[in-house]
This record gives structure tokens, C-alpha cells and sequence, in this order.
């Protein structure tokens, strides 16, 4: 038995303990809403073996809490809980493949507390990033699908009635959630967004308009930049890109809008070829780290821009009118560097092409030791530091990385999503910024699945069609706009029987001259035409991957590096590297259940009985 002093602290603290652990959000460093209208919040901290969540809900029914493969309720893994009686529950469950909700024999998922009042549940539940149980899901870095529902009814004893209505989905990234706003009140910004701009009655339209950049008298630096997404178009406007443009265009071309990449837009279009920004799909904006800026009002900043928005509009609707855009905040207040972006991965053409059928198919794009060898040399030969990376593929894409090669050796990944969302992308910071030096190379290497598939998928602007690049925040800026490869045609063509083609080249897609099966298609048409299998299919990806490459080096502008458009072979790797992964603990192992059951010992009900033991 403790003295009457000892237990007389003991009570202060286990007093102090309770208040603190049931007050409001303590202690959680990330939150986000799921519902589009503000009834479900959700909060959360995590260390290096766990992860704590914190749901507030308007309801007084149970709630439910998901991680799914796809979005979908079909294989997730589920918690769902509530408050009764002033007694908060907690139960472990997954989704089987017919989307039957069982509860899981071994229960991962911790009550931490539990509260209600008149017209909202708080719960708060912790598990292990990998618990080594099938029937959860692993918590990585990747993406995730966060599931979510609520109902006006506790669970009863036959289980947790249908929702109904009341759920959703939301893809994020909840070990790496991206930058935060940290935008002072008052700092100054400036918005580049169409208005009322008629979305076609068509699947894919890349829509693009002029602007000039806001006048400064001296040097500045944009600090954030954020989307402006019109009401109820989260799911039309699938990404913006921001290119700087010629600085002497005529101002009488100001606000000029058209269909990007038509044969009728101004030909000042064509000026613009340097990406300043890209946000895509999922994004909620990004702020540059505090010793970095994008810069404007100097002599080599943009002047002129061109925002591209492409709109995704598989419904094909129709009267629909669109003013969505970008706002960017900026300070007199410089930061240290000014910063760059590179566009890496494979050079959009249809020369990147995936058969159909396929389970897993491995694009390549190559920022090639030549490109880099030239470009930094001359710029900066000590080297440029990443510190951020956007991923980009469409809607076969499954799975990226950025790698990164030193003399033939790799290192680690700067970047990877092995659960890539089309529905989700955002520059993410690196946890630490990479040194880029003269002579290293790059892949981005995307996976595919082109199941269900019936014909060829092509390298294009279309959300049906693909895209493999990786945009790379770096400083300090440099004279390199675009470090990208493309798999050379004659050996995929040869892989189909092609033996010839028409010369002189008159058309585009190019037509075929002989086999006599394959004459006077197009080059697209025979590849469609030829009959595929998934061994087949596979042979393909393992010829493509060792073709030669051609190398595309650009500098801002239309200008270019001497090693563009030079056949090199992909490079040689001496050693190579997977991202990081974490090994699951076993259920036998202690973990913070422990620390649980020693923390229930000092609320002042069982004190006495835990130290009397």
C-alpha cells in the first residue's frame, strides 16, 4: 500500500492524465474533413510503429472508419464504433469480396476514448501500421482510400444497420500528408482563373488561356499556390499547368482563351513551353519550404503565362461553364533560392504504347546521365536539390517511382506511390532534399493495368489515354525545362512483323507498307490489328524496356540542349534498390496496449486496486 501522499499526487496526475487525453484534438498534427459538408472530421498522429485517429462526427449513431484497396466497400478494412449509455464501443471488421461486413477474430483497432453529446460522437482508436493480419490493411507512405459512413442508430445486436447515403471515399496520403498553408494573414496574392469558360461536350478538353503575371516594382517570391476550384467541379478539372511564355508577346493577346493544341489557337500559344507550377486532381495546393520562392519581377521571370486546365468530362455533360483557376500568394520578403521545376518520365507520344490485357505493364522514362551531364555541367555543377515531387499517370496507372542512379548504382527512391490514384495528385515534399548532380540519371518507372482492355493504350493528353512523368520542385533554378525519354518505334514495330513503311512520310499516324496484312494501316492499326496475349503482351514489355532511347533535353522555351533527339541505350545498372518497407510485428509482440492498461491504472476508480497488487 503507497503512503497517503504518494497516492495523493498519484490522484493529482491520474486526475490531470484524464482531462488531458479526452480534451478536444490533443496532440494531433494532421486533420481533414471527408464529407462535402462538414459533418465528419477526421484527425490524426502516427510515429514510427503506430497510428492514432480521432473521428468527430455529427451523429449519435456508430460510425465507421476505412481502409480500402480501391475506394470501394469490397476487401476494406473497417473499424466502427460509437457511444451507448455514456460507453464508448470499438470493434475490428473487414469487407469480404462480396462486400459482406464481418467482425475480424483478431482485433487490431484500440479504443482510446470515447464522447457524445446532443448532437455529435468523438472516437479515438489507435492499431500498428502493419499488424501482420490479412484481413487489415498495411498504412505506408502510398496512398490510401479512407472510407467513411455513419448512421442515426447504434450498432445493434445483429450488427451495424446500411448507412445509406451517409458515406463517402477520400484518397490521401496519411504518413506523408503534404505541406501546410503556414500563410501569414494579410500576405498579398494574386488569382489566374478563367471565366465562364464553356466546357465542350466531349470526353478530354485541354483548355488554355493567357495571362499576365502580377507587376512588382523589385523581385518577389510566390510562397504558395493553391487551386480555384469552381463549386461542384472537384471531379471535371483533373489538372492545371502553369508555362511561362515568350516575355515580348503583344499585350493585345492578354485573356486570349482556346482549345489547347488545336490547329486554330494564337500561335503565341506555342511560345510557352516552360512549366512554372502543376497541380493535379486531389491536390489542396502547395507551399514552397521557407528557404525556397518561386520568383517573379526579375528579368528571366514570367511575364506572360499560359494555364492549361484540363477537364475530364467522361459523362459527356452538356451547358456546362467552368471558372476555375489558381491563386498565388507572394511576398517582398525573399527567401535564399529561387526555385526550378523539371519535367522527367516518358515524352508523351504515341510511341509509348501498351498492349491491352495485361495485368502489369512497366513503362520506363529516362532523365538520361547525358541530359544532366550537359545541362548541370554548364549551369551548375555542383548540383541542384529536389525537394519536392509530383507524380503523374492517368487511369491505367497503378504504381510510380522516381528512381535515382549514381555511377550505375541506385539510390533511394526520391519518390514512389505503390497505390498511385488517378483521383489523387499532389506534389509532395521529400523528407529530405536530394543533391542532383552532374552525370546522375533518373527513371520514372510507372506500372499499368490495361485489364478489361480490348485494344491498344496510347501515350496522350485523353484521360483513356497515358502519361508516365514525374515534375521535380528543385533550386537552384537552372536552364533546364524538360529531361525525358522515348522508346525508339522500328523495334516495337519489328515485334508485330512490320517490314516497311511508307516513305516519304505524309501522314500521322504513319502508314504501312508491307507484311501485306499490315499495308496500308496505320501504324496504330497494325498494332491494334495484331493479336495479343498476355504472353505475348509480356515479351513486348521486356523487348521495350531494352530499346535504345531517344533523349529529349530542352531548355526554357523552345530552345534545346545538344544531346536532344540523340539515340542512347538505356543505362546500365550495377545495383538497384527498393523503396523503404516496414516489417509487421507479431501479435504476440507487446505493444501499446501495455502502455494502455498501465494509463487505466491511474484513473482514480481502480488506483487503489492496481497498486495493491
Amino acid at each position: 500500500m503507497l503512503p497517503a501522499k504518494y497516492r495523493s499526487v498519484l490522484v493529482f496526475f491520474a486526475t490531470f492524465w484524464f482531462y488531458a487525453s479526452f480534451s478536444h484534438g490533443s496532440g494531433f498534427r494532421h486533420s481533414t474533413i471527408l464529407d462535402p459538408h462538414g459533418k465528419y472530421h477526421l484527425k490524426w498522429r502516427f510515429d514510427r510503429r503506430t497510428i492514432t485517429f480521432e473521428i468527430e462526427v455529427e451523429t449519435r449513431g456508430y460510425v465507421g472508419f476505412g481502409l480500402s484497396p480501391n475506394g470501394a466497400m469490397a476487401l476494406s478494412d473497417i473499424v466502427i464504433g460509437g457511444v451507448t449509455d455514456g460507453r464508448p464501443y470499438l470493434q475490428d471488421y473487414f469487407a469480404d469480396a462480396k462486400r459482406k461486413v464481418q467482425r475480424d477474430v483478431q482485433q487490431n483497432y484500440r479504443l482510446e476514448y470515447g464522447r457524445e453529446n446532443n448532437t455529435h460522437t468523438v472516437l479515438a482508436f489507435s492499431r500498428d501500421l502493419l499488424t501482420c493480419d490479412t484481413n487489415d490493411k498495411d498504412i505506408t507512405e502510398s496512398t490510401v482510400r479512407v472510407i467513411w459512413a455513419y448512421h442515426s442508430e447504434d450498432v445493434g445486436p445483429s450488427g451495424p444497420m446500411y448507412h445509406g447515403v451517409n458515406r463517402g471515399r477520400k484518397s490521401m496520403r496519411l504518413l506523408d500528408p503534404g505541406s501546410k498553408p503556414n500563410i501569414t494573414s494579410g500576405t498579398d496574392f494574386f488569382n489566374l482563373q478563367s471565366i465562364n469558360v464553356p466546357v465542350p461536350y466531349k470526353d478530354t478538353t485541354y483548355w488554355c488561356q493567357m495571362f499576365k503575371i502580377q507587376e512588382v516594382q523589385q523581385k518577389h517570391h510566390v510562397t504558395r499556390i493553391e487551386p480555384l476550384i469552381q463549386r461542384g467541379h472537384e471531379n471535371l478539372v483533373h489538372h492545371i499547368l502553369l508555362y511561362q511564355c515568350d516575355s515580348n508577346l503583344n499585350e493585345s493577346e492578354l485573356n486570349a482563351s482556346h482549345e489547347c493544341y488545336h490547329p486554330n489557337m494564337p500561335d503565341s500559344f506555342l511560345t510557352c513551353e516552360t512549366i512554372v507550377f502543376a497541380w493535379a486532381i486531389g491536390g489542396e495546393g502547395f507551399t514552397y519550404p521557407p528557404h525556397v520562392g518561386l520568383s517573379i519581377g526579375t528579368a528571366i521571370d514570367p511575364v506572360y503565362v499560359l494555364m492549361e486546365v484540363h477537364y475530364d468530362n467522361p459523362a459527356l455533360q452538356q451547358g456546362v461553364v467552368d471558372s476555375s483557376g489558381l491563386r498565388l500568394f507572394y511576398t517582398p520578403e525573399l527567401r535564399q533560392y529561387d526555385a526550378g521545376v523539371i519535367e522527367t518520365g516518358v515524352w508523351v507520344s504515341l510511341y509509348h504504347m501498351l498492349p491491352p490485357g495485361m495485368q502489369e505493364y512497366v513503362s520506363e522514362g529516362h532523365c538520361t546521365r547525358e541530359c544532366l551531364q550537359e545541362s548541370l555541367g554548364q549551369e551548375m555543377p555542383s548540383g541542384v536539390r529536389v525537394f519536392a515531387v509530383l507524380m503523374h499517370a492517368h487511369l491505367a496507372g497503378r504504381a510510380i517511382r522516381t528512381r535515382h542512379f549514381r555511377e550505375q548504382e541506385e539510390l533511394q527512391p526520391l519518390s514512389h506511390d505503390e497505390e498511385f490514384d488517378f483521383n489523387f495528385q499532389e506534389f509532395q515534399l521529400l523528407k529530405e532534399e536530394r543533391l542532383l548532380l552532374p552525370g546522375d540519371n533518373l527513371i520514372t518507372e510507372c506500372k499499368y493495368t490495361t485489364k478489361g482492355r480490348q485494344n491498344m493504350t496510347w501515350g496522350g493528353l485523353t484521360t483513356r489515354d497515358e502519361m508516365c512523368l514525374s515534375y521535380l520542385l528543385y533550386y537552384p533554378r537552372v536552364n533546364l525545362a524538360r529531361c525525358e525519354s522515348l522508346p525508339e518505334i522500328n523495334g516495337q514495330l519489328k515485334f508485330i512483323g512490320v517490314k516497311e513503311i511508307q516513305v516519304p512520310v505524309t501522314t500521322w499516324p504513319f502508314m504501312i507498307k508491307s507484311p501485306k496484312k499490315y499495308s496500308n494501316l496505320s501504324f496504330t492499326e497494325a498494332m491494334d490489328k495484331y493479336r495479343w496475349s498476355k504472353k505475348r503482351g509480356k515479351s513486348f514489355n521486356e523487348m521495350v524496356l531494352q530499346l535504345p532511347i531517344n533523349v529529349r533535353c530542352s531548355r526554357w522555351g523552345q530552345e534545346e540542349w545538344s544531346i536532344q533527339g540523340m539515340l542512347v541505350s538505356p543505362p546500365e545498372v550495377k545495383s538497384e534498390v527498393k523503396p523503404p518497407s516496414m516489417v509487421c510485428r507479431s501479435t504476440s509482440e507487446p505493444h501499446s496496449g501495455v502502455v494502455l492498461l498501465f494509463t487505466l491504472c491511474l484513473t482514480y476508480s481502480i488506483v487503489q486496486a492496481c497498486f495493491s497488487l
